[in-house]
């Protein structure tokens, strides 16, 4: 799959895309600026229940594996995020000899586009992750689908890699769930960890070396700046990149 027909993928030309880009060039003269995404923002409480600080000890880095939509934009997300070390996009939930994005995308290979976080726990929380997760990074309440991508590839799911983790992601679903956080039932699965696949190189750290891309601008960008608007304690300018450290 090359670069040129993996964006003419993500560009179909739907209705809500064109009406997107026509606001971007009513409004903006045609230069590319952050909209209102697709999947806005909840503001949500913290995980009552979390992995206490430093319990992997000093030094020791935890995986996270999430998957929320577009990799694109939640890796783009989480490269922003204090305590992150690295964000890898790629596949989750399916066999090893169907991780490639052409087959990911006929929606039949049990992958969903994911990102694999590691990051080290004296600084940021798995819970933490989970709720940036939740409020900035997607929109929990859209089943198989995120804005304007649709198929099971591009469904939400949390792929735990300890035991405590789905057991925090659990809990803190049903915490989220019991409150009425959000104006529609939480679709998020929690699945089994099969394994995560690096995506295709072209792929990584889209976000940050695309800025003006149309897809990235409408969808994405607005996720950035309201992860460094509500998380400001937690919101790093300088993303740590996939191309600046080996995989």
């Amino acid at each position: 799959m090359n670069v040129i027909a993996t964006l003419q993928r993500r560009l179909r030309p739907t209705p809500a895309r064109l009406a997107g880009l026509a606001l971007l060039a009513a409004l903006f003269g045609g230069v590319a600026r952050p909209v209102l995404s697709s999947e806005p923002a909840v503001k949500i409480p913290a995980p009552v229940a979390d992995e206490k600080p430093g319990a992997s000890g000093p030094g020791r880095t935890q995986t996270a594996v999430f998957a929320g939509g577009c990799f694109w934009g939640v890796q783009g997300v989480f490269e922003h995020v204090k305590g992150v070390t690295r964000v890898t996009s790629g596949y989750a939930g399916g066999a090893a000899n169907t991780a490639q994005y052409e087959r990911v995308g006929t929606g039949t290979t049990g992958h969903a586009e994911s990102v694999e976080i590691r990051y080290d726990p004296t600084q940021v929380s798995y819970g933490k992750l989970l709720q940036i997760f939740f409020s900035v990074a997607h929109n929990p309440t859209q089943l198989n689908y995120q804005g304007p991508d649709h198929g099971t590839q591009y469904r939400s799911a949390i792929f735990p890699t300890t035991p405590e983790q789905q057991t925090i992601a659990q809990n803190y679903i049903a915490q989220l769930g019991g409150a009425k956080s959000f104006g529609a039932p939480i679709v998020t699965r929690i699945e089994p960890n099969k394994g995560f696949y690096a995506a295709e190189d072209y792929h990584q750290d889209f976000l940050v070396k695309n800025p003006n891309h149309p897809y990235i601008v409408i969808n994405d960008l607005p996720k950035v700046a309201n992860l460094k608007t509500m998380f400001p304690d937690i919101y790093r300018d300088d993303a740590v990149l996939v191309s600046k450290r080996a995989m």
